[in-house]
């Protein structure tokens, strides 16, 4: 969840490693720092609480120099947020140093045989046990000293080594936590993502679980924990940085709400050409033969695979169950005849997803990954990958992602489909033509925000497909507005949630399936009856909501089970517009992460 980063080359490293850790602030993080071999061969460190504009003045009133180093942004998991908590960590002697992504479940036991060799720790960090232990095994050996050290830790990990008898070399490790290597003409460098390598090359390699490499200027040497040599291939980033700039807009976020008219296109162009579906052989036959689909997902992506049940059991009447991923993992799995998982990241780091693949893979289960990142850990280890469109993603609240994961959901429903495929394929044709419609009128949820973006409570509800997309809308409004928000199915209101109804509240109601618009009326007049304000999202040419909804939000007409395509939008935008109004970050809501690739 944190941000890695390392440089060695032939330029001064310290501006180029606090650039980098500029491009993952979206990660989230509570403190940072960096640690660097100087010219005369000591190792430098600083680290400081707080955002990363204060290690920037750090840097400045004690300057740092050299040709090598290692930077770092925490979030918290063992030890409060502190500059003693914060990364770089060293041993007793200050000639190792090392950053950390992950968490050490056996620590505990770890830090208790370090202090029984006289190791004395200064930090409540899980991560601190590292460099002590490569200290341990060091003599003389770098890599080797690595190698022995993870090899006794349990848990997950990305760490990156400096140490000042090797001025020109770096060492990394990784298992369940990503580390991609950037191969620039005289330089290497590492991050925990592609971001910060794209100033630099946009040859990459990525490291995968139990590997450990050697790092130095002209050379990468990559090998598994008996210490064999693997060769690994040298791809290149086809994305370019102005995908990761802000361009002009105020925050990442509303670039990226304004790029899904875009990004739905390039999705959509993948999997619909000329007139026909278009799916690898293997995936096409999987799932047009599947007889039981399992979908699962943390968070965001969990909702989408919510969305994608309701429509693929409308059109097909195929089975499909949806399971959180960070459950999956650890319930009884029992395995269906016929049965195809399809797993949803982002990031394709998900800690929780990426357990989940492989307790499936155990078992036998078919497994296709969706996810927005060419070569991260989900597409590597699935059986079969689909990749979505959406370009880097920098805010930590998910928006265009999570639209394209939606498009490349629907066209596996098309897929499927044993009835309506013509009518299903037009209208997702026609899709991002609408959500631009929608992006255009940005300025009508601007003013309705203005007037409501300081009510305590918002409520959304919705039926079938609306009430899926109803747990997305009030997931963004809590993570960037810090607004309680709750969502829950229209029916369910007076089976509790009706009891905190009151002069206090915005509800807002989902209304886009037309054989439940008396029933949503009926629900949104139970709401206004205990001084509830209401929105209403329906489409352009319903009025059935004109006498009850304080305000109405129209979507233009399309296919109702694409419906949340659309109403998403109009919540996203909605969620921006307060967390702005409120004098907050958008980019980086306080204590999340854009990959949480820990538990």
């Amino acid at each position: 969840m944190c941000g890695i980063v390392g440089y060695v080359g032939t330029e001064e490293a310290s501006s180029i490693l606090l650039e980098a850790l500029r491009k993952l602030e979206y990660r989230g993080y509570d403190s940072a720092g960096i640690a660097m071999v100087d010219e005369k061969n000591e190792l430098q460190v600083r680290k400081i609480k707080g955002r990363l504009s204060n290690l920037e003045l750090l840097v400045q009133q004690k300057p740092i120099q050299g040709k090598c180093g290692i930077a770092h942004t925490r979030w918290a998991t063992h030890g409060e947020p502190s500059d003693l908590n914060s990364h770089p960590h060293t041993d007793v002697s200050k000639s190792i140093a090392v950053v950390h992504n992950g968490i050490i479940e056996n620590h505990a036991q770890l830090r208790t045989w370090l202090e029984r060799h006289q190791v004395t720790f200064v930090s409540q960090t899980d991560s601190e046990v590292i460099a002590h232990l490569i200290d341990f095994h060091y003599n003389g050996d770098l890599l080797l000293a690595v190698t022995e050290a993870v090899k006794r830790l349990e848990g997950s990990y990305a760490i990156a080594v400096a140490c000042k008898q090797h001025p020109e070399m770096l060492v990394v490790a990784r298992k369940d936590s990503p580390l991609v290597i950037g191969r620039g003409a005289s330089s290497t460098m590492l991050a925990s993502d592609v971001p910060p390598l794209l100033c630099h090359t946009r040859k990459v390699q990525y490291l995968e679980d139990m590997e450990v490499a050697t790092l130095t200027q002209d050379e990468v040497h990559i090998y598994n924990l008996d210490g064999d040599e693997i060769e690994r291939e040298i791809q290149t980033i086809e994305w370019d940085m102005e995908a990761a700039e802000k361009c002009g807009y105020e925050h990442f976020m509303l670039k990226e709400i304004c790029e899904q008219p875009k990004a739905l296109r390039d999705t959509l162009r993948v999997r619909y050409k000329d007139g026909s579906l278009s799916f690898p052989t293997q995936v096409e036959n999987l799932l047009v033969n599947c007889k039981h689909l399992l979908i699962t997902g943390c968070g965001t992506a969990y909702h989408a695979a919510m969305v994608a049940s309701y429509v693929i059991e409308q059109v097909a009447g195929l089975p499909v169950e949806v399971l959180v991923a960070s459950e999956l993992r650890y319930r009884l799995h029992i395995r269906k005849e016929g049965e195809v998982c399809l797993l949803i990241s982002q990031s394709g780091e998900t800690a929780d997803t990426i357990a989940s693949l492989r307790l499936l893979k155990e078992l036998g289960v078919p497994t296709i990954a969706l996810t927005n990142v060419v070569g991260c850990t989900l597409s590597r280890e699935a059986d079969w990958v689909l990749y979505t469109q959406a370009g880097p993603e920098i805010a930590v609240a998910s928006t265009k992602a999570f639209t394209t994961q939606l498009l490349s959901l629907f066209t596996i429903a098309a897929l499927v489909a044993k009835q309506e495929r013509s009518a299903l394929l037009e209208a997702l044709e026609l899709l991002p033509g609408k959500t631009q419609l929608l992006i255009d009128r940005q300025e009508d949820i601007q003013r309705f925000a203005s007037s409501q973006f300081n009510k305590t409570k918002v409520f959304f509800m919705g039926r079938l497909v609306d009430f899926a997309i109803s747990l997305e809308s009030a997931l963004k409004l809590k993570e960037i507005s810090y607004t309680h928000s709750e969502a829950f199915a229209a029916g369910e209101l007076k089976h509790g949630p009706i009891a905190l109804v009151d002069t206090s509240t915005l509800v807002v109601a989902l209304c886009t399936q037309p054989s439940l618009y008396a029933k949503m009326d009926s629900n949104i007049k139970e709401v206004k009856a205990r001084g509830a304000a209401a929105l209403v999202i329906t489409f352009e040419d319903v009025h059935t909501f004109d006498d009850t909804a304080d305000a109405i939000f129209r979507l233009p007409q399309t296919h109702p089970l694409f419906s949340p395509i659309l109403s998403v939008i109009v919540s996203q935008l909605y969620a921006y517009y307060c967390a702005v109004l409120k004098g907050n970050d958008p980019d980086k809501p306080r204590n999340l992460a854009k990959s949480v690739t820990v538990e």
